[in-house]
């Protein structure tokens, strides 16, 4: 009953947060991260309502889809290496959280036009500016979204953030409104809505849903603390 217990007490925030800050109930959607978890916990969550899941790695993710039931929305939420971005789209995630450059979008623009497919996308933006953390840094992307957002074969959705650790969800607050600002200078300038923010892990969900998230990428406080070794 861990799990069950477990997504109902995250909804429930969630949805407190939407209130708190004048959202509309259902206006973030949660992504049950389920990497390094066995398909009997996702089915477990299953079970108890959740249908979108993330995995960071490919390879998992191709192991344990296709043990749980059909109709469930995966998202690839980890790094996408070029080499298998064809794997990645053949596989049919909904959606890929982690374009992290030019060079990786170019790729799956070209091999989603080979596949006759748009590929569902968000870029990640590098919040902070650490040079450690992948993700294009703000300024760099404003000086090649026009680029980007002319390849073809590509549905870009929104951005998405792995803001740097705090000692408080309060201190990723910055973090947090500045993918929200410039989701919307970028949005503003054109052709795409970019509607999707996808920000906010177990330790500082509330505070992305309350600077606009739109996904939270919510894991160990969900299924438990994860093993590595597995």
């Amino acid at each position: 009953m861990y799990i069950q217990v477990q997504l109902k007490d995250v909804l429930e925030r969630i949805r407190a947060a939407e209130e708190r800050c004048g959202r509309s109930a259902g206006s973030v959607r949660l992504v049950a991260v389920s990497k390094t978890f066995p398909a009997e916990d996702v089915a477990r969550a299953v079970e108890a309502g959740q249908t979108v899941f993330g995995e960071n790695r490919l390879q998992e993710a191709m192991e344990k889809m296709p043990l749980l039931p059909k109709g469930l929305e995966w998202h690839l939420i980890g790094p996408l290496q070029r080499n298998k971005v064809r794997k990645a789209l053949q596989q049919g995630f909904a959606l890929l959280h982690a374009v992290d450059s030019l060079r990786l979008a170019e790729a799956i623009s070209r091999v989603a036009g080979e596949l006759g497919v748009a590929a569902p996308i968000l870029l990640e933006v590098n919040v902070d500016g650490e040079e450690s953390k992948h993700g294009f840094s703000v300024e760099e992307l404003r000086n090649e979204w026009d680029g980007i957002a002319r390849l073809p074969h590509l549905d870009i959705r929104g951005l998405m953030a792995i803001p740097a650790p705090a000692e408080s969800a309060e201190g990723v607050r910055p973090a947090f409104a500045c993918l929200r600002h410039v989701r919307d200078e970028l949005a503003a300038r054109g052709p795409l809505p970019l509607p999707e923010l996808s920000m906010g892990m177990s330790h500082d969900f509330e505070v992305a849903v309350e600077e606009g998230a739109t996904m939270v990428r919510v894991g160990s406080l969900i299924f438990g603390k994860r093993d590595y070794a597995r």
